[in-house]
């Protein structure tokens, strides 16, 4: 059964992880993403499901730990600085590999700022953010549908490999209305029981679950065992898309809210005789680097187009790997990039005879 409504993106990606399976959400109020948690709130009772308002971001997450210990699924949502207290329990739900869905619907930075959209917060979202080597799977919606869309894998990749998934969005997607089908999808993977969960040990062997291990060469082996799986999923489970990149001469990298700028800057550019093709990675960790290296073959120039000031751009300059020169052009502090400031930098930066130096 499916439904054609019009629905802001922060309701639509809480109704796609009710129709998920989501079990549990425990969450705190912070804007702009608060119409996720009262969304959960009329709607988890409605399901006969659990929704829990905690007295902070701390206890959310420690809430959300204490749920996939017992293999629910179970999520929570919040925005840049919420996400930043829940870093340690994060850390604490890698090193036990629990599955779980954190959102992050990103705002200005750093400290308090604002509640306009971001992408400032991607440092913090691939690289692990909290303590000890670990990563996150981290997923980026461009649209209002994607919002609801990216929810069914993000559920499926935590199940999967034990893992925290992290939904990146910014304050426009989740304010922004936009038509959106909502299905009830079943998973297309086969996922392994969750014979690791705290169940009762009646008639089996005792489960632990635990992040602690005192013991230095036991440890290490659990971090190699970790590193091992995020290199399968390095290898199985990238997302991303491209577009008129076969004669590009410059490729534009956006992702999310900016790669919607991106996709008309390169059209413009088309009909101005400009040979430019857009890659948007949906997968910011693990990242697209084989598609960009591929794309690195024939592009003259890379130009990436963020909400930050660069954090992308690192990543795609490693990809690269110096076959071409990278350009950064963004905003920051809640600003979007408009179109004809990217244009304008497109046409700088093709201009004849023009030395391209990165950055």
């Amino acid at each position: 059964m499916s439904e054609k409504i019009l629905i802001t993106g922060n309701e639509a990606l809480a109704e796609a992880a009710i129709r998920a399976g989501l079990e549990a959400y425990f969450g705190y109020p912070i804007t702009p993403q608060n119409e996720i948690t009262e969304y959960m709130a009329r709607r988890m009772p409605e399901e006969g499901r659990v929704f829990v308002q905690s007295e902070s971001e701390l206890a959310a997450i420690n809430m959300v730990f204490g749920g996939a210990a017992t293999g629910k699924r179970v999520m929570t949502s919040s925005s840049s600085p919420g996400i930043s207290l829940m870093q340690e329990g994060i850390s604490y739900l890698s090193g036990a590999e629990l599955p779980a869905v954190v959102v992050n619907i990103m705002r200005g930075g750093p400290g308090l700022g604002n509640i306009a959209p971001s992408q400032s917060d991607y440092f913090q979202a691939t690289r692990g953010g909290g303590h000890g080597d670990y990563r996150t799977i981290v997923l980026a919606p461009s649209t209002v549908q994607e919002m609801a869309d990216l929810m069914f894998p993000a559920f499926d990749l935590a199940d999967l490999y034990r893992i925290v998934v992290m939904v990146l969005g910014d304050g426009v997607l989740g304010q922004m209305m936009e038509p959106v089908l909502l299905e009830k999808k079943q998973t297309h993977r086969k996922l392994p029981a969750k014979d690791w969960a705290l169940t009762g040990c009646a008639g089996r062997s005792q489960n632990i679950v635990k992040s602690l291990d005192l013991v230095v060469p036991r440890l290490e082996k659990r971090n190699l065992m970790l590193q091992e799986k995020y290199r399968r999923i390095e290898e199985n489970e990238v997302m991303c898309e491209g577009h008129l990149l076969e004669d590009a001469e410059i490729v534009l990298v956006a992702y999310g809210i900016a790669s919607r700028v991106v996709r008309t800057v390169v059209s413009r550019a088309r009909k101005e005789q400009i040979k430019a093709g857009w890659i948007r990675p949906v997968t910011l960790w693990p990242f697209p680097s084989r598609q960009i290296a591929a794309a690195a073959e024939r592009a003259r120039l890379f130009l990436t187009v963020e909400l930050s000031y660069g954090q992308m751009f690192d990543d795609v300059r490693i990809a690269v790997a110096g076959k071409a020169p990278v350009h950064f052009t963004g905003r920051a502090g809640g600003a979007i990039p408009t179109v004809e400031a990217v244009l304008d930098e497109v046409k700088k930066l093709m201009q004849p005879g023009k030395v391209a130096v990165e950055r």
